[in-house]
């Protein structure tokens, strides 16, 4: 090393690299793969600036910003109050979680989130009766309607499908039941909620098409995620299966879900993730001994094969120092570029993140008591929904 240089980070000042503009340095980053993208921001401080300036930050993919969630209390005016928190758990919110800018509605239920878009329930404000689909990008305060099917205001379960690198166009999925489809009660067959027919829309048409869903019996959870990627929807699905559909609304593969130990008792927390370019599932569940602990598996390539590999088990008492029943605590997220999950629990909605593989746990906050559904006798969770920003201004509504 010259006499008098001086290290920056992985650059020594007066390389050629170091030499570089902002804007060419930004457009070199911007095109290597989005794994190798991240880890820049660990190269030195300029560089981990740049993924924040506002004048580069549409170029540069983002991270996991933090979690929108609602929050419900019958002695509170009004009754339903929606927060967003951040990833770290401290500081202002980074979004407004109002979406103040979305005009003209009576009430807005955030449905999914995928890529950087919300899909959002809005309640017409002249007719309550009436409502349609909003997707929003946050980032950017861009909007489009999305207009309501006939099934629309009795679905329990749409989500959004949405690849920036793939395509400018969204989807968004209906998944209607029995009774959205009308069907007469003296005739429900199967499971209860059976998915009847799924709808879909395609900004690029700007028109709903339906598909029937024959031949197979199954259910979606109210808070089921929706993961959207390779142009496939995935959801977790009653019973023990993980259901697959294009954006067509063709049913392409039903998985089946991680085996279970042997003689234990199955907890409802099961359901899928995307990270890293992989699927992933968490289940909870007890063995013989009375020990309760998290399962994290992967998914195999081949989706014919529904094989799944166990990638990390991790003990109620090393994550909450206690053994913690299955239905105390949800899982909401993975984080996109590394090993670390997201998990809510406890009375107070405690905020905590683990990272795998150096099984370290971190409490972040606590959100409080009141998240937890309006519609519930027991205090279900309130869905949280993880947000990674997209400040690309466009947001395509048509052909």
């Amino acid at each position: 090393m010259a006499p008098g240089s001086k290290k920056k980070g992985k650059c020594v000042e007066g390389s050629p690299v170091d030499k570089l503009t902002d804007d060419i340095l930004t457009d070199i980053i911007s095109r290597v793969p989005y794994k190798s993208t991240c880890c820049c921001k660990c190269v030195a401080t300029r560089w981990r600036d740049l993924f924040s300036h506002r004048d580069h930050r549409k170029k540069l993919p983002q991270s996991l910003a933090g979690f929108f969630y609602e929050g419900y209390n019958r002695d509170r005016f009004p009754k339903i109050a929606r927060y967003f928190t951040n990833v770290s758990g401290e500081g202002e919110p980074l979004v407004d979680p109002s979406l103040s800018f979305l005009p003209g509605y009576i009430s807005l239920d955030i449905l999914d989130c995928c890529n950087g878009l919300l899909l959002c329930r809005r309640w017409d404000f002249t007719n309550p009766q009436l409502m349609d689909y909003v997707v929003c990008n946050p980032a950017t305060e861009k909007w489009v309607v999305v207009p309501a099917t006939d099934w629309s205001s009795k679905v329990e379960v749409a989500r959004l499908g949405f690849e920036p690198a793939v395509s400018s166009h969204f989807h968004v999925f209906e998944f209607i039941d029995q009774q959205a489809w009308c069907i007469d009660e003296s005739e429900f067959h199967g499971c209860v909620g059976r998915i009847e027919a799924v709808a879909t829309y395609s900004s690029n048409t700007g028109v709903w098409r339906h598909q029937m869903v024959e031949h197979n019996d199954f259910a979606i959870p109210t808070h089921s995620k929706g993961v959207f990627f390779n142009s496939i929807m995935h959801l977790a699905a009653f019973d023990d299966m993980v259901v697959t559909f294009d954006v067509q609304g063709n049913l392409l593969w039903t998985i089946g879900t991680p085996p279970s130990p042997p003689n234990c008792d199955d907890s409802p927390l099961n359901d899928v993730f995307v990270s890293q370019g992989q699927l992933y599932f968490a289940n909870s569940s007890g063995s013989e001994s009375g020990r309760y602990n998290l399962s994290v598996w992967v998914l195999d390539e081949d989706y014919g094969l529904s094989k799944w590999s166990l990638k990390h088990t991790v003990s109620h008492w090393e994550l909450f120092g206690t053994n913690y029943l299955a239905l105390d605590y949800n899982v909401i997220a993975f984080h996109p570029e590394c090993n670390m999950i997201f998990i809510v629990y406890g009375h107070e909605n405690t905020l905590m993140s683990y990272e795998m593989d150096c099984r370290k746990r971190h409490f972040l906050r606590q959100l409080g008591r009141d998240c937890k559904s309006e519609y519930s006798s027991t205090d279900v969770k309130t869905p949280f929904i993880p947000y990674v920003p997209l400040f690309t201004e466009s947001l395509a509504d048509g052909p």
